[in-house]
């Protein structure tokens, strides 16, 4: 690996959740590191003990684990290094870019009603004072920013972003328990773990601003930032509860692929020309972090319902089949000990139509009735005298079919069909309703094919002998 690495930065959600916008900044930033020989590095924020359970923090492993983006190295714990960064902290204060300030509360508040009046933000005066002059009582770490000039920011995405520094406030480095702040700790996790590029949303964009100066406090070289645009929904507005699913876990339980959402996620605010479905080799390939448009992305079913799909026709059927069964299960579904061999044979039959794997698990339920199916009154109403004639003619002639795929059976169907001087409507109905008991099934030679000549024949006979 060369030594271009960049991180991932997630910090437990308080609503025990991995939102979508965290795991395409975790592509990105895996796909950038893959792009360019890098390593791809996880940091966990977990500085707010609060939300840092442990149930908080799993839910960041599975979702990652669950995308298929693992860590080059083992994942950090910035709440175990803060000895190190109050340690950086004193450096500060030896090197001059940062001061003790002894405010108290109702000092701290003054100044800010007047900062707010006088336009300008909040300056302690103990940012000018001796420190010998200090008094017995507790105090934060401030840094010490400058107060005129500019602070530039040379972001791959969203291009050179000025910050007037007489807007940049001093802000705290270490609070009165000697615990240290979000922007110090990560400058100095991102600094030793040798992170290069940090690659992360655009509401982080004025921490760069201020990590910059941090930066510049201990001495050390900014890495190169990249502000990703926010997900919208497919009306424009911020990602809400009522554009529906937020959450790695909910588009999972929703029956998507992972290789779908790596490459739906790879496309919102990223592309290659035209291509809209490519492997992950590709998208490694293609990817630079340059190319990512400035504009938020929309979120967009009907793109990743076509993507899913076309994931879903591509994948092993017996990996399939264990995704089926488990919602089957979570259904209550009552499944028999070669269930997955069953799913695993029909499942190439009717996965075409299928966008997620929940339409996939009920396009199979037909497969798993175990006889005699209980018919449904429409199914039965379907069974008049004379199409029970023409069942039974079929039955015989299925019976005595020498092949059982679906293009000999599509002939045998229209053969017979012919045969009885009718179209296959006359019949088709019928022979789907006995053979499915009413539920979604595929066209008649692939719900055969999928149910086996046995399975086939046996419903036949069972629904023949009803009323007889």
């Amino acid at each position: 690996m060369s030594d271009r690495p960049v991180v991932t930065r997630i910090a437990p959600s308080p609503t025990g959740a991995m939102h979508i916008g965290t795991a395409r900044t975790a592509l990105f930033n895996w796909l950038y590191a893959r792009h360019t020989g890098g390593k791809f590095l996880l940091r966990i924020e977990d500085t707010d003990r609060e939300r840092s359970t442990e149930a908080a923090v799993q839910v960041i492993f599975d979702g990652l684990a669950w995308l298929g983006l693992a860590a080059d190295e083992t994942p950090v714990f910035q709440a175990s290094r803060a000895d190190r960064h109050v340690k950086a902290v004193d450096e500060m204060l030896a090197r001059g870019s940062a001061y003790r300030d002894y405010m108290t509360p109702d000092e701290l508040e003054a100044e800010r009603t007047a900062a707010r009046a006088e336009g300008r933000v909040v300056r302690s005066p103990w940012r000018d004072l001796s420190p010998n002059d200090a008094p017995d009582r507790p105090f934060v770490v401030r840094l010490k920013a400058p107060t005129a000039g500019e602070t530039l920011i040379d972001d791959q995405v969203k291009g050179r972003v000025t910050f007037q520094n007489k807007d940049l406030d001093d802000l705290i480095l270490l609070r009165t328990d000697r615990t240290p702040t979000y922007n110090l700790a990560v400058v100095v996790d991102d600094h030793e773990m040798g992170v290069t590029h940090v690659i992360r949303g655009d509401d982080h964009l004025n921490n760069a601003a201020r990590q910059t100066l941090i930066y510049q406090g201990l001495g050390w070289t900014p890495p190169v930032w990249a502000h990703l645009p926010l997900i919208h929904g497919p009306d424009g507005a911020k990602l809400s509860k009522r554009h529906g699913a937020q959450a790695v876990s909910e588009f999972a339980d929703m029956g998507y692929l992972p290789e779908a959402m790596r490459n739906y996620l790879a496309k919102l605010g990223w592309g290659h020309g035209d291509d809209e479905i490519f492997t992950d080799d590709q998208a490694v390939g293609w990817f630079d972090i340059k190319d990512v448009v400035g504009a938020p992305a929309r979120l967009d079913w009907a793109k990743l319902n076509h993507l899913n799909n076309h994931y879903i026709r591509l994948a092993e059927p017996a990996r399939l089949a264990k995704l089926v069964a488990d919602i089957h299960k979570s259904r209550d579904w009552p499944l028999h000990d070669d269930h997955l061999a069953v799913l695993e044979h029909v499942i190439p039959y009717v996965r075409d139509g299928a966008k997620t794997t929940l339409e996939l698990a009920d396009a199979t339920v037909f497969a798993l009735k175990r006889r005699p199916l209980e018919l449904p009154e429409k199914a039965r109403d379907l069974l008049t005298e004379e199409t029970r004639g023409r069942l039974g003619r079929l039955r015989g002639a299925l019976a005595a079919a020498p092949s059982w795929d679906v293009p000999a059976l599509e002939a045998l169907n229209r053969g017979f069909a012919e045969s009885e001087g009718v179209g296959l409507g006359k019949i088709g109905p019928a022979l789907r309703a006995v053979l499915s008991g009413g539920s979604p099934a595929p066209d008649l030679a692939g719900a055969l094919v999928s149910l086996g000549k046995h399975e086939s024949l046996g419903r036949l006979d069972d629904a023949l002998s009803l009323n007889g």
